[in-house]
């Protein structure tokens, strides 16, 4: 398998930096999504606001419309079934929703950038790309990426170090200028 060249690291460094920050937000966000979800499809069917009727921050009802079964509200490609919101404000429930999905194509970025610099296997992509819908994974994830990569690059550069000294020391040592010279 190909390894990154040496004059790539400093662009790994970044591209590991931005991978995990990028990790950590989508991975709230994806928590954040999943609260969301348990609060509207669950027999609670409340979703958050902010502003409006309720004050600063409150739940408002959210009523299952008729045709509704509990497999339906959790399947709602499926079936006709339509929860309709009571509240009045700005549905915090709907934000969360939409800024992890664009976030979530940022997160994607981030992955595809990291792995491609590394050059690891397709599944590898997969696995990261997981993150942002697998609730829990992408902080499992940046931590693995961030140890391995750091781990990877630190011994390369030990290596390659080690190499040079070599040369260098071999260099000085059979070097005919340096032999006649008086």
């Amino acid at each position: 398998m190909a390894q990154p060249r040496l004059k790539t690291f400093p662009q790994i460094r970044r591209a590991l930096l931005f991978y995990q920050i990028t990790s950590v937000i989508t991975g709230i966000g994806l928590l954040l999504l999943v609260a969301e979800m348990v609060l509207k499809y669950t027999p609670l069917h409340v979703e958050l606001f902010a502003g409006g009727s309720g004050g600063f921050l409150h739940f408002a009802t959210a009523i299952p419309g008729p045709g509704c079964t509990p497999t339906s509200m959790l399947t709602p490609w499926v079936g006709g079934c339509e929860i309709v919101s009571t509240g009045d404000g700005i549905n915090l429930s709907l934000a969360i929703l939409i800024a992890h999905g664009w976030f979530y194509v940022v997160y994607l970025f981030a992955c595809f950038r990291m792995w491609s610099l590394m050059r690891w296997r397709f599944g590898r992509f997969l696995l990261l790309a997981g993150g942002g819908v697998i609730p829990l994974l992408s902080f499992i994830m940046e931590l693995v990426v961030a140890r391995d990569v750091k781990t990877y690059l630190a011994e390369r550069e030990t290596n390659a170090a080690a190499k040079r000294a070599a040369k260098a020391q071999q260099t000085t040592t059979t070097d005919p200028i340096q032999e006649t010279a008086p």
